[in-house]
């Protein structure tokens, strides 16, 4: 005789797709939030006419934390 009876057993993971889509999704978010802030920086050394790109270093590394932090966030919320 066949077990009929519908027992919860554990989840099934994500499929690939979707985890392809959403890591795929923080990878372009990382790069755009990066790479906007190193323009920012660029534009702002050329604006000021720095001899020295302390705009486009600082905007670059906080465009870089910003971006870190955004993606541990991101992964550590949704487990």
């Amino acid at each position: 005789m066949a077990n009929t009876s519908s027992s919860p057993g554990p989840e099934k993971p994500a499929s690939s797709g979707s985890a392809l889509a959403k890591y795929s999704g923080i990878a372009v978010q990382m790069a755009a939030i990066i790479g906007l802030s190193t323009w920012a920086g660029v534009w702002l050394d050329g604006h000021f006419h720095s001899k020295t790109p302390w705009y486009t270093i600082g905007l670059t590394l906080t465009g870089t934390f910003l971006a870190l932090y955004q993606v541990i966030r991101s992964v550590t919320s949704e487990q």
